[in-house]
């Protein structure tokens, strides 16, 4: 990688024109705090897991939910663990404090932020991907942008807002939380690869460029 100056971001209009990319692979949805460390088990046998969570919206000011899932996944596999029902086990405690194994995810701050009204931990093992695209010229910092950027392809958002706590997940919310925490691990794969190389990036924005857009 090169240290020219310039910039990677990527405008929505063009984000809405790539083909939608979805999680394809089995989903397991764990309810019961009795088959979290079984679900685990099979994590830690991975050295990298996409991490993320969801919270049910809450459009009165003032008011914050607490977190309804946290999602873990693989490359082929995703574990949605529904916290609003069997609480923040011990075994989630133990797995977000475990260094052995590499949790990739997006704006964590916020993550850890809303984890910790559920219950107390110190995340280890953690990478933040809007740190480490910085190092690869990339500007943009949301989940969809970043994606679009390095793959082309458009994650939808349409379920963001959708009710987290619902007796049951829709098999469309399934698939959505499922995709966000995959997507943070292809992204972490993909740079890690060396495979992409920002200089020959589409979505390159020179110091020139970004002079010319803004506002006087």
């Amino acid at each position: 990688m090169n240290n020219e100056s310039f910039s990677i971001a990527i405008d929505k209009k063009s984000v809405a024109e790539m083909p939608i990319v979805n999680f394809d692979g089995p989903i397991t949805v764990i309810e019961r705090a009795e088959d979290v460390a079984e679900a685990l088990d099979y994590l830690r046998a991975h050295d990298i897991v996409g991490f993320d969570t969801e919270t049910k919206p809450n459009f009165r000011k003032g008011v914050t939910n607490r977190v309804s899932l946290i999602q873990l996944s693989t490359a082929d596999r995703s574990f949605l663990f529904r916290i609003n029902k069997m609480g923040f086990t011990p075994e989630l405690r133990e797995f977000m404090e475990c260094d052995g194994l590499v949790k990739v995810g997006l704006s964590l701050k916020d993550d850890f932020h809303m984890l910790h009204m559920v219950g107390d931990f110190t995340p280890k093992g953690f990478v933040e991907l809007q740190e480490m695209v910085k190092h690869y010229h990339i500007t943009d910092a949301s989940l969809q942008k970043i994606y679009a950027i390095l793959f082309g392809q458009r994650i939808s958002k349409g379920q963001r807002l959708t009710n987290w706590e619902a007796p049951t997940l829709s098999p469309a919310q399934m698939v959505y939380a499922s995709t966000d925490a995959w997507a943070c691990l292809n992204i972490y794969r993909h740079l890690m690869s060396g495979k992409f190389i920002p200089a020959d990036s589409p979505y390159i924005v020179h110091p020139e460029e970004e002079e010319e857009n803004t506002p006087a």
